[in-house]
């Protein structure tokens, strides 16, 4: 039997050393996306309908640029240590390191491809 002295519990390290890290960026990343997504949806809701030119137009401005990219950068870092946990709970051996792998790859690939299409809007903006 292990004996876990005061100190580690009054530093709250676990097992893997990182328990508390984890929680807490999970925590702070929830809160970024309870301010988040409601300005996220204001942005998508005032782009629906517009025609092509006009949606590169509005994305190109740094509001809803600057929203857009926050909530998919934040969501997908999200995303990406949720789906760590889920991962550790329900899977053992070589299909753990690949679904690990396969989930972080996505979620970076999610956030470059956003992220570069934002980015060429606000391009072709100053370029118009």
């Amino acid at each position: 039997m292990r004996y876990i002295t005061p100190r580690k519990v009054a530093e709250g390290l676990g097992a893997a050393h990182s328990g508390t890290e984890h929680h807490w960026a999970m925590t702070v990343s929830s809160c970024a996306l309870i301010l988040l997504t409601p300005a996220f949806l204001l942005v998508i809701g005032t782009a629906i309908g517009l025609p092509r030119e006009a949606v590169i137009g509005y994305f190109g401005r740094p509001y809803p640029g600057i929203i857009t990219a926050l909530f998919v950068i934040v969501g997908m870092i999200h995303f990406i240590k949720g789906t760590r946990i889920m991962i550790d709970d329900y899977f053992r051996g070589t299909a753990r390191k690949g679904a690990i792998i396969i989930s972080v790859i996505f979620g970076w690939a999610v956030i470059a491809a956003a992220v570069f299409a934002l980015a060429k809007m606000s391009f072709i903006n100053i370029a118009i």
